[in-house]
């Protein structure tokens, strides 16, 4: 587990999760030596997947704990991992949210 943030607002998840995928597509660009990142979305595929499942079964653990924080924290840890798979292969937001409008129908 990592140190918790400090300080948290309430944000607008719509804007935080495009700045996000923005910020995880210019990664991109960036050398591996200097960005966890695009070393997510550059090296052995099993790395990025492995990271995925650790962040799951935290945030799994977190909410056995109760700990809202934890829960909070992990939850974080778990979208930044899933918007980075997303970006590795190709999927983009606009088309998760329309994978999401589809199944409320």
């Amino acid at each position: 587990m990592g140190v918790r943030t400090a300080n948290v607002q309430p944000g607008n998840i719509g804007e935080t999760l495009e700045g996000l995928a923005v910020t995880i597509h210019a990664r991109r660009d960036v050398s591996p030596q200097e960005s966890y990142t695009a070393r997510l979305l550059t090296d052995v595929e099993d790395e990025l997947l492995k990271k995925l499942a650790e962040e799951a079964s935290e945030i799994i653990m977190a909410c056995k704990d109760r700990d809202h924080d934890h829960i909070r924290y992990e939850a974080g840890d778990l979208v930044y991992h899933l918007l980075v798979t997303l970006e590795r292969y190709g999927i983009s937001l606009d088309e998760l949210a329309g994978e999401l409008n589809a199944r409320m129908k």
